[in-house]
């Protein structure tokens, strides 16, 4: 046991099988302790603490610490993408499609008043009824003091159901506003409730017509009880 006796060692770097200090090689596994030469002071650690390893270290740690602050740099600079489905204009409906719900000028001009697509019924104006056809005659919406005389018609899908409706006719002003010529219990009048078609001729000149209600266009509106049935577009000139 020579050479053990002074109490200091060295660990092998290896195995780590305490060695004397003195020893070159690990007496477990022949693994080279220190260099022939060198005595006992060469490295005691795992860390090494040579001048060339702590150079490397150092500039290894500098380079990761500046790519993580170029990282950090060129992030704030990077505007976050748009959200695509946040700036898309929700969609308008069209002026064509609003217009197509309007009654044209041609229907206007065959005598034929649309109602709107809401009313169940349509109205038809002409200058008479012909009670056994069941037909408005020479249909027309444009009446002159001239013109042998103001009739109308009203269709539904179905039976009238009743056997007296009333009608309201209102002049339509330049600017719109609509004044009652005719209210809606002076206007009863009578048909068939077996009949889905039924016209009226006014026992009334359209001079006399003109007199009463004035020129310019007209509304018709026909009810039946509380309910708008139908209405249509007239002119006196």
């Amino acid at each position: 046991m020579s050479g053990d006796t002074t109490g200091d060692t060295v660990e092998c770097f290896n195995c780590g099988h305490a060695n004397p200090s003195w020893a070159q090689v690990c007496r477990s596994c022949g693994y080279p302790i220190q260099p022939a030469g060198q005595g006992s002071g060469g490295p005691r650690g795992l860390f090494p603490t040579d001048q060339d390893s702590l150079t490397s270290i150092g500039i290894t740690l500098g380079s990761i610490v500046l790519a993580i602050v170029v990282g950090l740099i060129f992030s704030g600079l990077i505007p976050p993408a748009p959200n695509v489905a946040e700036e898309t204009p929700s969609p308008t409906p069209s002026a064509s499609a609003s217009a197509s719900a309007l009654p044209s000028s041609s229907a206007v001009a065959s005598g034929s008043a649309v109602a709107s697509p809401a009313l169940p019924g349509t109205i038809t104006f002409g200058t008479g009824w012909n009670n056994d056809t069941h037909q408005i005659i020479d249909p027309t919406t444009e009446f002159t003091a001239a013109s042998d005389g103001f009739a109308h018609s009203i269709t539904l899908a179905a039976p009238i159901g009743v056997d007296r409706l009333q009608e309201e006719v209102v002049s339509v002003g330049a600017d719109g506003v609509e004044t009652v010529v005719q209210s809606r219990a002076d206007g009863t009048v009578y048909v068939n409730a077996t009949l889905s078609t039924d016209g009226l001729t006014s026992p009334k000149t359209v001079a006399q017509l003109i007199a009463a209600w004035g020129t310019g266009p007209h509304i018709l509106r026909i009810y039946r009880g509380g309910d708008l049935l139908a209405e249509g577009t007239f002119t006196f000139s």
